[in-house]
């Protein structure tokens, strides 16, 4: 089965390399939201599991803990380089929200929100599709503090990232090291953003 995954030789030959694609994906997904860096954390959990159990030595295999303290804080910094660009963007990036209604409402919700300390919102964004680069473009064409914005972005990326790793890991161990859990756990990561993206559009303004 290991060798199955193996097929791929960048998910289970060399740690670093999958520690960069993770880590490059990541942080480019909230410019590009169509990139998979959540099937490819949850594939390199997938392998991280196989190699586990078939007792490959660990340094060839990636760490799980590793794995996601760098997708969380690859989703960090890619939240803060669109929150600064939002920030910088001035009467033009303005106008462009002003355009648009939904951008408009999501800029009002989430500044209240965040005034309120309802930085929550953050969090469930990080799970539904392209709400990380909603939320971070909003954050910063709306001028919010960086104190309010990055503990809940922080929070929001280490419980994508755990939950993802969690998904490959526990897809692997109970269904096989296999094509078959990779494709069941990136269902249930899509599950969750279908759900997330539902209760967002139900709260309240």
């Amino acid at each position: 089965m290991f060798e199955s995954l193996g097929s791929m030789g960048v998910l289970t030959g060399s740690p670093g390399i999958i520690y960069a694609m993770v880590a490059a994906s990541v942080l480019l997904d909230v410019f590009l939201p169509v990139l998979p860096s959540g099937v490819l954390v949850i594939t390199a959990a997938t392998a991280a599991a196989a190699g586990t159990a078939t007792g490959k030595v660990p340094g060839e295999v990636p760490d799980l803990l590793l794995l996601t303290v760098v997708a969380a804080t690859a989703s960090v910094l890619g939240d803060l380089v669109a929150y600064r660009l939002a920030w910088r963007g001035g009467a033009r990036l303005d106008r462009a929200i002003a355009r648009s209604r939904r951008l408009t409402s999501a800029q009002e919700r989430l500044g209240s929100a965040l005034a309120r300390g309802g930085g929550p919102l953050v969090v469930l964004a990080r799970f539904a599709p392209a709400g990380r680069s909603v939320v971070s473009f909003v954050a910063g064409a709306a001028h919010r503090r960086v104190r309010e914005f990055l503990p809940w972005s922080a929070l929001a990326g280490l419980a994508w990232a755990a939950y993802s790793v969690a998904l490959g890991y526990y897809g692997a161990q109970w269904l096989g090291p296999t094509w078959l859990a990779t494709g069941v756990s990136v269902l249930a990561l899509f599950a969750a953003g279908a759900g997330a993206a539902f209760v967002m559009r139900r709260r309240p303004a």
